[in-house]
């Protein structure tokens, strides 16, 4: 089968091995896979996949399941799906954990669809499962015009809570807005901490940055507040003011999905089943879609990646594979 293969940071198609389902597995014959940052990190070789998962780039797909693995229920050969990867989706065919299949959400196409597991899960994981957001509070999404951030903007709207977001640019600001974003704060000229200080302060921060804006985080948060860091693109060591921490009785928590279990206590399997449970029926009732910025021929995949590199984007940028 044809998969994208990287040689010294280049990518290019080659032929590879095709993959065989295991227990518990499913094959999918890939229609469209998500490109995320954490694959032009791998790329660098600054984020190895995690033992035993595949070398090939790609952490979310769609597709049709073209093979059941032993011991897999309640899936047929043909069926819709996306799904979440520890890798591999860079590829014409991709073996998953059914444990990590979703089905496609109606009214959703099936390249679309693609956009959807890593955003949605990281969204549903640490947003609601993590910090707990309910109707009413305010929440501060970084990167609100990136995938993850627009599709947290459109959750917490759907859910009653209020959105603070941080993008570059009027344009970016503009889609937030008609997304459901509140508060619009361009970074590069307006510091978000005063701004949500002059809120009474954010109840849940979700900081793609890091260590760059671990203080103004703190310094944003809300009495009780929960920070919730899921990414590094602004380094990752910095001073933890801990005596304004405490006064706030706030909350620092960092997650990731990748290198989580498929089974057990906070695995990708009950990640899966909660975003089941509360994210497709937004989806489906119309009230939550994927963004889709760009779609790329799998040929292209330097393309996307330099595409999605540049800050241009707005949602997601996907590979159409088949």
């Amino acid at each position: 089968m044809k998969a994208i293969v990287v040689t010294d940071q280049n990518l290019s198609v080659d032929d590879v091995p095709a993959p065989r389902a295991g227990a518990g597995e499913v094959v999918v014959d890939v229609v469209a896979a998500g490109v995320n940052r954490a694959d032009l990190l791998q790329r660098k070789g600054l984020y190895p996949p995690p033992p035993g998962a595949s070398d090939t780039l790609g952490l979310e797909v769609s597709g049709r399941i073209a093979e059941l693995g032993p011991d897999v229920a309640g899936w047929a050969v043909g069926d819709e799906v996306c799904a979440l990867l520890a890798g591999g989706g860079y590829a014409e065919q991709v073996a998953v954990p059914a444990a990590q299949l979703l089905p496609v959400p109606s009214g959703v196409s099936l390249v679309d669809a693609a956009a959807l597991p890593e955003v949605a899960c990281t969204v549903a994981s640490n947003v609601f499962g993590m910090a707990g957001l309910r109707g009413g509070e305010l929440l501060l999404v970084h990167g609100g015009s990136s995938g993850i951030g627009t599709h947290a903007i459109q959750v917490a709207h759907a859910v009653g809570a209020r959105v603070a977001v941080t993008a570059r640019n009027a344009a970016k600001l503009d889609r937030c807005r008609e997304l459901g974003a509140d508060l619009l704060i361009d970074y590069t000229t307006t510091d978000f901490a005063e701004v949500l200080a002059a809120e009474g302060g954010a109840d849940v921060i979700l900081d793609i940055i890091g260590a760059k804006y671990l203080r103004g985080n703190i310094d944003a948060l809300a009495t009780g507040g929960r920070l919730v860091i899921i990414g590094m693109q602004g380094g990752t060591k910095a001073e933890l003011p801990i005596g304004l921490l405490m006064a706030k009785r706030a909350t620092v928590a960092g997650t990731t999905l990748r290198s989580r279990p498929v089974h057990g206590a906070g695995g990708k399997a009950e990640v899966v089943e909660h975003t089941l449970a509360t994210t497709w029926p937004m989806i489906e009732g119309g009230r939550v879609a994927p963004i889709v910025d760009t779609v790329f021929p799998l040929d292209r995949a330097a393309a996307a990646h330099a595409h999605l590199d540049s800050g241009d984007a707005i949602g997601k940028v996907l590979l159409q594979v088949s």
